[in-house]
């Protein structure tokens, strides 16, 4: 088997576990990849065939496993991206529906929607470089399609393939100055039923713009760069939460404003 072949049987198979709800588990035997190249490979191809069916075009890309410890969890040195569909993307308050996903997972994150494009190939772009790019930032929940995975068993190669379970987002209104606000330190605060968690925007990777950074070197050497209109997640500044239905969740970034869902069957 070629390995153009491998990748198009491995893109094939993933889109057909999610047309039929399969459960997730690790690529394995003849699907099994080499390295996160070639799950890349898998994953534009899994983004092509959703692109031209029900999902409609990308609108952003997400960011996971930003945290050291779960990479070596998962087997890779690196984070993953995902791309994020327009016809995931809801508008807060709203009302996310189990039956919707195989399994959803929560995740509290600054989503930035990009202003311009950022192109260059050279992996040269910092958290200072990018900042000029974005146009806007707000509080945003990340749904993460796990697919009932069992996570004793986590491997980050198939993981990017299966575009890095990203199952869509819910988007805050626009308010407030993102630039007057230093986004290391600045406090976020989750209301989960009648459970507070408090955090900063920088609990992921020190700085949502470092995670922007690290998205964009990525795709501009994938040659699928960010451009203006995209949004980027940038990583949960807390842990991820699986919702029972009637769930509540208002995540606040300070500055910035709130999101909302309600959960329900």
């Amino acid at each position: 088997m070629t390995d153009t072949t491998r990748i198009a049987r491995v893109a094939d198979a993933l889109a057909d576990q999610h047309a039929t709800r399969a459960r997730y588990t690790p690529l394995a035997g003849d699907l099994a990849l080499p390295d996160l190249d070639a799950a890349y490979d898998a994953q534009r191809r899994l983004i092509a065939t959703w692109e031209s069916g029900a999902k409609g075009p990308i609108a952003g890309y997400k960011i996971a496993l930003t945290s050291k410890a779960v990479q070596e969890l998962c087997g890779v040195n690196q984070s993953l991206v995902g791309a994020i569909f327009a016809s995931t993307v809801h508008s807060s308050p709203a009302t996310v529906r189990l039956s919707d996903f195989v399994r959803v997972g929560l995740e509290f994150e600054l989503c930035l929607k990009m202003g311009a494009d950022l192109a260059d190939p050279s992996g040269g772009y910092t958290a200072e470089s990018v900042r000029d790019a974005v146009e806007l930032a707000v509080p945003a929940f990340e749904l993460i399609e796990d697919r009932d995975a069992d996570y004793s068993q986590l491997d980050g190669i198939s993981m990017a393939a299966d575009n890095a379970w990203s199952g869509g987002i819910v988007l805050g209104a626009a308010t407030g100055d993102w630039r007057a606000l230093d986004l290391a330190t600045n406090p976020v605060r989750l209301e989960y039923n009648d459970d507070v968690e408090e955090a900063v925007t920088g609990a992921a990777m020190d700085n949502p713009l470092n995670a922007l950074a690290w998205v964009a070197n990525l795709l501009a050497a994938q040659g699928r760069p960010l451009r203006a209109g995209h949004w980027v997640m940038t990583g949960s500044t807390v842990k991820t939460r699986y919702p029972k239905p009637g769930d509540k969740a208002v995540y606040t970034v300070d500055g910035l404003g709130s999101v909302e869902v309600e959960v329900a069957a």
